[in-house]
Formats: structure tokens, sequence, C-alpha cells
């Protein structure tokens, strides 16, 4: 019988990872937001084309280990499901900005 992996622990931050310190005060005018919040994109971009390319292995036979698949597949619809959750709040907040009155 093969031996058991052990499973890595999953952090609830793990679409954080990747991501460089910004000094906020280095810059005004908003670019070191912008760039954090490309470079995020990127990290889940990248999760969805592990998981992609796993699956593809998994369908013809070429992954050793399905859970590879399981846990790459569960990490990038939890990284998906927070840039969508982050980008509904920023809309929130946009148009309750945009309801106050002047």
């Amino acid at each position: 019988m093969p031996a058991i992996d052990a499973i890595s622990a999953v952090s609830p931050t793990a679409f954080l990872d990747g991501l460089e310190a910004v000094d906020p005060a280095a810059t005004s005018d908003g670019s070191a937001f912008g760039s954090v919040l490309a470079s995020a994109i990127d990290g889940v971009s990248q999760k969805q084309e592990v998981s992609s390319d796993l699956a593809l292995k998994a369908v013809t036979g070429d992954l050793d280990d399905v859970h590879d698949y399981t846990i790459a597949a569960t990490e990038a619809a939890v990284a998906l499901e927070l840039t969508v959750a982050l980008r509904n709040k920023a809309v929130d907040a946009f148009n309750e900005i945009m309801r106050m009155q002047a």
C-alpha cells in the first residue's frame, strides 16, 4: 500500500502569497494600491491556470494524485469568491459615495 502524504495547511490568506509590501507614504497618486490590486488579481489568475492544468491532467490520466487537483480547484474557487466579494464591496462603497449629498 502506498504511503499517505501529509496534507499541507490551507491558509485563509493564501491568495495574498507573493504580494510585496508597499509603503503607502512613498506615493500619493494611488499607484501603490493599484499595483497591490493587480498583483492579487494575477495571483487569482495563476491559481485558476494551475487548477485548469491539473484538471486536464486528471482527465487524461496523467495525474498521479487526484487530491492535488481537488486542492488546487478549491483554492482557485475560494480566491475567486474573495475577489468577487471585494469587488462587490467596492461597488457598494462607490454607490454609497455617489448617494451622498453635497
